[in-house]
């Protein structure tokens, strides 16, 4: 059997399908489903292509003739995962900034990531609990009508007085697009991962799920214990420093995963 250029890229694709399948599906919890998916399809494939089972066989082809169906409603979380990842995957990212100009990614950086780092320090030093999304590529109007809508200039006074106890707009999350403030209060998805650290309370498991759910950047600040924590692409840095979460809101430096 011939074996060419073309054949060692079909492998290697199917190999970095399943390799990021399997990611998505352990991040997410959902793994064991997965699998039992696959065992489903080697005993399929084995009893009606090796072992030519007739009726048992006819049984299984009817069932894997509404798999696809089957397979959409159980994981479209994380098919709608998995598209987001690869539409806001870095590759991408640079075609789209050959046709942007730099000075817009001054102006972002100038106007959005030093108010943010001033405001998640002061509320990290008294403990004052908070949730901030950074809108990148993905739209975020679904999550945006959940809270209070409203627009305003990106200021770490008023950042810190949204997330201050007493404000009735303290529980929920904060979304900044296009260097402003778009709402505030808002509710995000949860992230079912049973493996995340007991110390990681609902704020962290709101700010990883919004990650997981889309390619924002979230923010969180500990309320018990005064630490900030950023979400993304489904990974989680924990204990992050004013200068590394500088260099994360400005492009300079990756999230990694808390383990």
């Amino acid at each position: 059997m011939h074996f060419g250029i073309k054949d060692l890229i079909d492998v290697l694709l199917v190999a970095f399908f399943l390799y990021q399948t399997y990611k998505l599906m352990k991040s997410s919890g959902t793994l064991a489903i997965f699998s039992g998916v696959v065992s489903f399809i080697i005993v399929w494939i084995l009893i009606s292509q090796v072992l030519e089972m007739r009726l048992m066989g006819a049984i299984l082809d009817k069932i894997i003739s509404v798999g696809f169906v089957v397979l959409v409603i159980l994981f479209q979380d994380e098919i709608r995962r998995f598209l987001v990842t690869i539409g806001s995957h870095r590759g991408w990212k640079f075609v789209s900034a050959l046709f942007t100009k730099r000075e817009h990614g001054m102006e972002k950086e100038d106007k959005f990531v030093a108010p943010v780092v001033l405001a998640c320090m002061n509320m990290a030093r008294k403990k004052t609990g908070a949730l901030i999304v950074i809108q990148q590529e993905m739209d975020l109007a679904v999550f945006e009508h959940t809270g209070e809508m409203f627009s305003a200039d990106v200021n770490a006074r008023l950042i810190e007085n949204i997330f201050f106890k007493n404000s009735p707009l303290h529980d929920g999350a904060m979304i900044i697009a296009d260097n402003r403030i778009k709402a505030a209060g808002c509710i995000l998805p949860v992230a079912q991962n049973a493996n995340l650290p007991k110390e990681m309370g609902l704020r962290h498991r709101s700010g990883l799920g919004m990650s997981q759910e889309t390619d924002a950047l979230v923010i969180i600040v500990s309320e018990e214990r005064g630490k900030i924590s950023v979400a993304h692409e489904g990974k989680i840095s924990v204990n992050v420093t004013a200068e590394e979460l500088q260099q994360i809101l400005s492009g300079e430096r990756e999230v990694t995963n808390y383990c």
